[in-house]
């Protein structure tokens, strides 16, 4: 059986180390990113099933999904944006990009499969 593949792009230590635990555990194979300059040509080269981004990571985060949600290659990509519980406007920033989920870290921590099933729901 062929594992899917999700992209994680962050930079601290804590969550983006759980995440990626979390989602092995749940079959995935997952490839980091650490660069928010990167993403975008990542995301195109790799063809991701879901990418998870940290909103809180050095760089233009929202920049670079700002691209990925208008390059017809990879528009059709379900993003889950998160940031610190503290960190509302960041919330705020990603939704404006067209991210598909914008979550507290929280959130993500306490509803990761049931936020995978709302990302990747085909309408």
């Amino acid at each position: 059986m062929v594992q899917p593949l999700a992209i994680v792009f962050y930079e601290r230590l804590m969550p983006g180390s759980q995440l990626v635990n979390r989602l092995q555990d749940l079959n995935y194979r997952v490839l980091t990113v650490d660069n928010a300059a990167r993403l975008a040509a990542t995301v195109r080269r790799e063809m991701p099933l879901l990418l998870l981004a940290d909103l809180a990571a050095k760089g233009d985060v929202t920049g670079a999904l700002e691209i990925i949600k208008t390059d017809a290659a990879t528009s059709h990509l379900p993003v889950i944006a998160f940031a610190p519980d503290n960190a509302p406007a960041l919330l705020a920033a990603a939704q404006i990009t067209g991210t598909g989920l914008a979550v507290s870290e929280s959130a993500l921590a306490s509803h990761l499969p049931q936020l995978l099933e709302q990302a990747l729901r085909v309408d």
